[in-house]
């Protein structure tokens, strides 16, 4: 089938190219059309605090609430205090521009607000004080000209910094696109010079990077469209590009290098074309399918932005491998001989050696002739590395994911540190009575008794709701005064009644001095949601609560989301080798690459190791990261598996001797799996350089994966396991090997000029 197509495209190589012409102007028009990229807030709406947020929102219509967004100004001195004449008409004299734009709704600094809040806009030494601007529109507007209405603000004798929710919005997402141009000004030159290096040639040395080019292009495209109907997550671009330039370079790389060595052995262009497809071109869909797979596991977690992520990967992975099979060998059936150019290069960097006795060869032979010597600890590495991964803490990410040189995390950390209250974590429970209403005297009561009982809670510092407005009231006085007219209540029990109850539910607010995703306040959350109520349920909702129950719901879809990936992995390699023994070994041996590159992940980011040198804040690993990671990792090291699988099967096929088709398969393969990995890796590592922690965990984590794999698996363990299966590696039972020649996934070898010359 692959040979057919190969000549089918040799025969219409113009109208080929006229189709990926036509794609690539399908994703121009995407690209330009394309809708906004969601942040990650906007997921998780499915999940229990989800639900409880929007019970609160349906019900309760909180005064003085608006559309519009804020952020914040963050004023200093070393000299004058707060306090003084000259600190305050500094201040004033600096925001009052800002009375006069339309975009601004209202401005609050310390001299202005009430007396009792006066001490939150101070801070603790008295030299910084804080100004809360407030902006009509959301912040996702408010984003597009938040630097204009900070620009308003004049400089004098008063330093200050913008912070808050707009600003810090803004940092991720030009750090991020400034990551990206980063990432791509390192990759591409890095890339370019190792494919000379590898092909020899410039000509040849091009096209996969213009393929990897055409993918990125197509995957970005895609994406965007995606974004019409579904949120898609502002990592989906980085991560689009990093999976798109890597796997259409790795597959451009084989294709090529098969058309070259056919051509080189004696065969027509058409007939390198076709072999090249029948065997390169089978592999790298094979290999697509496997990548493809592995996002697929991303997918699993709907309700988070990890699927849109799965699906952006997918698409590019597509798309790669679209023009890998149809603008790849039409550019070179077209190109012929001249994919060599210039010839004299390929002289100076070294001649091809003879078939048998190149390096790889000898290292293949080397291993399999002690096989359990270099097997044992060759696994056993691999295991003392991923170990730290048993100390995995998942938390979400927050401002420390953005480097701490950033202007608005310096801000924040400020605003934290120095401001009393701002350190202070409210956690909401929601008491909810589905069928009646919170404010009957049983329901009262049995709300002003839970919220007792939660503020005797370890670390919650007070709970506040419409039952604890005022000390010296009892439970009595509550019930009696709430089930009377609310007409004649205090102005203070009406403020909290509107604020608090709705028609089915009424609402405590904990406060607690412990950062939200901290094991002390994922405590008092599952506190709060232990507790009952007579004829009601207590929820709990904030931003602790989210970071608890995104966790949960990760943990909670792996074990599914690994076991099909798997399954479905193994019965596509299945259909490639038609043995039953050789996905198992691919699965065993992928599972020791991400144990790896997952403890490697947790020793750096988690632990804090390098985070100097590599300009960091050590954290928790935010639960998106171990799921990308797999995904990615999973497919690309299958990845490997089918193209050095595939080559050894063809000289199994060729030769009937297991250990010499192993040793042949490794030196035909081992080179560009080595260069491939090497590209790859210079492309994840590029990505490492990001500020964003995710991404930068992301870069890293697969630099290392593909490092390893390629090395300490390929060449050490494969080889080794290989050997000592022996013809056992190409068994299935008589059914099996029945169904995959019906289905007809292997191919015959074909006999070209290429393999009756090796």
């Amino acid at each position: 089938m692959f040979a057919r197509w190969g000549r089918v495209v040799y025969r219409f190589r113009w109208a080929t190219l006229v189709v990926s012409a036509l794609l690539l102007g399908l994703s121009v028009v995407a690209i330009l059309t394309g809708a906004t990229l969601a942040g990650n807030g906007g997921f998780g709406a499915d999940l229990a605090a989800g639900k409880a947020a929007k019970l609160i929102t349906d019900e309760i219509k909180l005064q003085g609430t608006t559309t519009g967004s804020s952020f914040e100004l963050i004023y200093s001195s070393d000299s004058l205090n707060a306090s003084d004449q000259a600190y305050q008409a500094a201040l004033e004299n600096s925001v009052a521009s800002l009375g006069f734009d339309s975009r601004v709704t209202g401005i609050r600094t310390p001299y202005n607000v009430p007396a009792a809040q006066q001490s939150a806009f101070i801070s603790r030494n008295a030299h910084e004080a804080l100004v809360v601007v407030e902006l009509k529109d959301s912040s996702v507007k408010a984003q597009k000209y938040i630097d204009q209405v900070v620009s308003e603000v004049h400089t004098g004798p008063l330093s200050f910094v913008a912070t808050g929710q707009v600003p810090i919005n803004v940092a991720f997402n030009k750090s991020l696109e400034s990551d990206l141009n980063r990432a791509e000004l390192v990759a591409l030159p890095i890339t370019g010079l190792l494919l000379i290096l590898i092909f020899a040639s410039l000509v040849a040395a091009l096209l996969p990077l213009g393929v990897g080019v055409l993918a990125i292009v197509g995957g970005v495209g895609g994406t965007l469209f995606l974004a019409h109907f579904t949120d898609v997550s502002q990592y989906a671009i980085n991560v689009v590009t990093l999976i798109g330039l890597g796997v259409a370079i790795d597959y451009s790389l084989f294709v090529v290098n098969r058309f070259r060595d056919e051509l080189a052995a004696g065969a027509t262009r058409e007939d390198a074309i076709a072999t090249s497809m029948s065997t390169a071109g089978r592999a790298i869909t094979f290999s697509g399918i496997t990548v493809a797979i592995g996002l697929s596991a991303m997918l699993f977690y709907q309700g988070t932005f990890l699927a849109s992520m799965g699906a952006a990967g997918a698409i590019v992975v597509g798309i790669a491998v679209f023009y890998g099979l149809t603008f790849l060998p039409a550019v070179l059936s077209i190109l012929g001989g001249r994919v060599d150019w210039p010839r004299w290069l390929r002289q100076l960097l070294g001649a091809s050696k003879p078939a048998g006795t190149g390096a790889w060869h000898t290292m293949a032979l080397w291993v399999m002739r002690r096989p359990l010597v270099v097997l044992v600890p060759s696994l056993v590495v691999l295991l003392a590395a991923g170990t730290p991964f048993l100390q995995l803490r998942l938390a979400n990410g927050d401002v420390d994911q953005l480097p701490p040189d950033n202007t608005a995390r310096q801000g924040y950390d400020t605003l934290i540190r120095d401001f009393p209250g701002q350190d202070q974590t409210f956690i909401t429970a929601v008491v909810y009575y589905p069928a009646s209403n919170p404010l009957t005297a049983d329901h009262i009561g049995d709300t002003y008794d839970l919220s007792r009982r939660l503020a005797l809670l370890p670390n919650v510092l007070r709970v506040e709701g419409f039952v604890n407005v005022d000390p010296t009231l009892t439970k009595a006085d509550y019930q009696r005064l709430y089930t009377g007219s609310s007409t004649s209540l205090p102005a203070p029990l009406q403020q909290a009644l509107s604020t608090s109850t709705g028609s089915h539910l009424a609402v405590l607010n904990l406060v607690t001095n412990k950062q939200y995703t901290s094991d002390d306040a994922r405590a008092i959350v599952k506190a709060v949601r232990a507790e009952q109520v007579t004829g009601g349920q207590v929820l709990s909702t904030g931003g602790t609560a989210f970071d608890l129950d995104i966790v949960n719901f990760i943990l909670d879809r792996t074990p599914t989301a690994v076991g099909s990936v798997i399954l479905v992995t193994y019965i596509v390699l299945f259909l490639l080798t038609g043995s039953v023994v050789l996905p198992l070994k691919a699965v065993v041996t992928n599972l020791f690459s991400i144990a790896a590159s997952f403890g490697a992940m947790v020793w750096i980011f988690q632990q804090g190791h390098l985070s100097q040198q590599l300009g960091f804040t050590a954290q928790s690993i935010d639960p998106s990261i171990p799921v990308i990671l797999f995904s990615i990792v999973f497919g690309m090291s299958m990845d490997y598996e089918v193209l050095l699988i595939s080559r050894i099967q063809e000289e199994y096929k060729r030769s009937g001797d297991n250990q010499a088709a192993v040793a042949m398969g490794l030196e035909k393969s081992g080179r560009l799996i080595t260069g491939a990995a090497l590209i790859m890796v210079a492309v994840f590592m590029a990505f490492g350089l990001a500020s964003v922690v995710i991404i930068k965990a992301i870069g890293i984590g697969l630099a290392i994966a593909i490092a390893v794999d390629a090395t300490i698996v390929r060449i050490l363990i494969v080889p080794s396991i290989m050997r000592l299966l022996g013809r056992a590696n190409w068994w299935a039972p008589r059914p099996l090997a029945w169904l995959h020649r019906r289905v007809g996934a292997g191919e015959p070898v074909p006999a070209t000029p290429a393999m009756a010359r090796s």
